[in-house]
């Protein structure tokens, strides 16, 4: 039988692997010993040999006659249907039961890599997947931080839980594995001095002088961001450097892709030379750089060739559409996360994404579960509070018919903050909608329009609210978007979704700007409260042109003599740089950077800084004003310097929430006013 490839890059990352004496031996211990603890937990910094021990695992155990199943968290949703699909590829079985079929397979060895890409299942894991396995079956799970607390804490899984924490490699192996990228021994002790035993690190200083041909002065304090900048130095043309920033574009990239974003026939060479490249991996996708290194790439890419970097952005998101076209419906998700992740910079797409990849949002310490039964009188007593008796009926009706639906939030220590509710409207019958106004008024809205046909489904989020804040601004109500986001990227045969909100008019400018537009034929009064819903036709704008709605709103500023903002533009712009004033780069895509605002006094340079201090300025402003003086307290505590969330800030201004946002909308209002006659008298001089 002739050699695969796969057989070629297996026997070459063992023989380029070195260290890890310790681990590997337990391993072996585990293999042999059925009594010994059955999941491994590697845990570890970026960059230290998390995923090539994984590989040595793999190869062990196949010489042990295990039947290996390997599943990596960079190329997988954080939904439980990315996983039991990637299971039954895996498996032979893609139309059954996975979860069901692994439990058949004997002598199983599972590996999970980059756990913390997929944070979001961590408990369905634990309690629904992990469970499953044979009980001769080994698993190992690999990721940066240790087991969750839902691990540590509960008395079975710590029986049969194993923890390998990884660290540096001493020096001894720090100089084998120089050696074995032929770095000379001479210059050995100052790499490891400066690398202080760090895999990656010690690869980089190893590919560098393999490119340079001379040793690398490392006197940077960023080991890794020194490194690569000087392995960019000096790769052996244009085209590679090229090549090497195009890898750190896309969440995996292959030949043909290559050759798209480079608009050039014959990048074979190319792509082999990026494969050999000791700071990239290989994964079922294609190639991919260390999730430590793709940043530092992209970011010199950006400085570097800021027109390249973007028309190479457009070729690939080009590449993507026309694969999309003739693409299986299982192909066209994983087209649609490579599409997203190509776009995971711009400022409303990068949430949406999560932990797609590498990186992550300031919500990944929480997780998103199916409820057990033991949560719903708590998510009800949720409803009772916020919504009012006839909404917790309401709750009860569909917890007993939808029960599958409901999602909800934990935190870190596994506790509930927040829920949503998800129905599909398909499955509603005449009993629900003589019960439900809301559900009644959507389900008439899709029959005027024509209806769903076939495998068509239709989704409404009936139910959403953090546990404190309700459905104010919050990093659950945040974790809760981005959570029903990716359902709608991934639901098969989707015609549309629709959203209640107890304060529809707060939201007309953030569901406007996301393509949600407003049904007033769904407006309904339950227990003397209004709401509204707001819809998105994914059979009119679906999900690979919606993801190309959103790059191209949140686009860089034009170049000079590119029409200016009109108004409508501009007080967008502003309410976005509202909720992105309080981070640290939160104004770096602001499309006010191309106005007056963003003019640096004294011939700076720092635009981005100019513009914070131009809005805290006119703010100010209002402060100055008695009229406005209230509303410039609600935008003080909501933005200027936020209280944390709308309901803390209504708090400290002793206001009811009604009152509270009344005060806001006519603070953002007038500062949209002044800053927009700032810039027309700026125009005009």
């Amino acid at each position: 039988m002739a050699q695969r490839l796969a057989d070629r890059l297996a026997t070459a990352r063992r023989r380029g692997f070195v260290g890890r004496h310790g681990e590997l031996a337990r391993f072996r211990e585990l293999l042999a010993d059925r009594d010994a603890p059955r999941v491994v937990f590697v845990h570890g910094p970026g960059g230290v040999g998390k995923t090539a021990l994984l590989h040595q695992f793999g190869w062990l155990g196949e010489r042990q006659g295990r039947r290996l199943v390997r599943l990596d968290g960079r190329e997988l949703a954080p939904v439980t249907s990315a996983v039991t699909a990637a299971l039954g590829a895996q498996l032979g079985e893609p139309g059954g039961d996975p979860p069901a079929a692994i439990g058949e397979v004997p002598g199983l060895l599972l590996l999970i890599d980059t756990l913390e890409a997929l944070a979001p299942l961590d408990r369905w894991l634990r309690e629904e997947l992990m469970p499953r396995l044979p009980a001769d079956a080994l698993a190992v799970l690999s990721g940066r931080d240790r087991p969750s607390l839902g691990w540590r804490a509960d008395p079975g899984w710590r029986e049969l839980l194993e923890t390998m924490p990884l660290g540096n490699l001493d020096p001894a192996d720090g100089r084998r594995m120089l050696a074995a990228r032929g770095f000379p021994d001479a210059d050995g002790d100052a790499a490891l001095a400066f690398t202080r035993g760090h895999p990656l690190a010690l690869a980089l200083v190893a590919d560098a002088r393999a490119q340079r041909g001379s040793a690398v002065a490392p006197a940077a304090p960023d080991v890794i961001a020194a490194l690569l900048r000087t392995l960019v130095d000096t790769v052996p043309s244009p085209g590679h450097r090229a090549a090497l920033e195009a890898c750190a574009q896309v969440l995996g990239l292959t030949e043909p892709l290559l050759a798209a974003m480079l608009d050039r026939p014959g990048t074979a060479p190319l792509f082999d030379w990026l494969r050999d490249l000791s700071i990239i991996e290989h994964g079922t996708r294609g190639l991919y750089p260390h999730d430590l290194v793709r940043e530092v790439l992209a970011a010199e890419a950006r400085w570097r060739n800021p027109d390249g970097h973007a028309a190479a952005q457009r070729r690939a998101a080009a590449y993507y559409r026309a694969q999309f076209q003739r693409a299986e419906p299982a192909a066209q998700r994983n087209l649609l996360l490579d599409f997203a992740y190509l776009h995971r910079d711009r400022s409303v797409l990068k949430p949406f994404l999560g932990n797609l990849g590498p990186g992550g949002t300031d919500a990944d310490t929480l997780q998103a579960t199916a409820a057990a039964d033991g949560d719903r009188p708590l998510l009800r007593s949720w409803v009772a509070a916020h919504e009012g008796a006839e909404a917790a009926a309401l709750f009860d009706h569909w917890a007993a018919r939808q029960p599958g639906g409901i999602l909800v939030v934990r935190d870190e220590a596994g506790e509930p903050a927040g829920f949503s509710f998800q129905l599909a409207v398909e499955d509603m019958d005449d009993r629900d909608r003589r019960a439900d106004p809301v559900a009644a008024a959507v389900a008439a809205h899709l029959e005027r329009d024509g209806g769903l046909s076939g495998p068509e489904t239709a989704r409404l989020v009936r139910f959403w609210m953090d546990r404190d804040a309700f459905q104010d601004i919050s990093r659950v109500q945040t974790f809760i978007t981005l959570q029903l986001s990716r359902s709608y990227l991934s639901t098969p045969f989707l015609a549309g979704t629709f959203l209640t909100f107890r304060d529809p008019d707060f939201w007309a400018d953030g569901c406007g700007h996301l393509d949600y537009h407003r049904i007033p034929s769904a407006d309904a009064e339950i227990g003397g409260r209004r709401y509204g819903v707001y819809g998105h036709d994914w059979r009119r704008v679906p999900p690979l042109a919606w993801l190309s709605l959103m790059a191209d709103r949140e686009a860089r500023p034009p170049a000079a003599g590119e029409p200016p903002l009109d108004r409508t533009a501009f007080a967008e712009a502003v309410r976005a740089a509202l909720r992105d004033l309080g981070r640290a780069d939160g104004l770096r895509d602001s499309p006010l950077l191309r106005t007056s605002l963003a003019d640096p006094p004294g011939g700076g340079t720092d635009r981005a800084a100019a513009l914070r201090d131009t809005i805290h300025e006119r703010a100010g402003l209002l402060e100055a004003s008695p009229r406005d003086r209230r509303a410039f307290r609600a935008l003080h505590h909501t933005y200027l310097r936020p209280a944390g969330t709308q309901q803390l800030a209504a708090g400290l201004l002793g206001l009811p929430m009604t009152t509270y946002r009344r005060h806001l909308l006519a603070g953002i209002e007038r500062l949209t006013d002044l800053l927009w006659q700032s810039e027309l008298d700026a125009r005009r001089r």
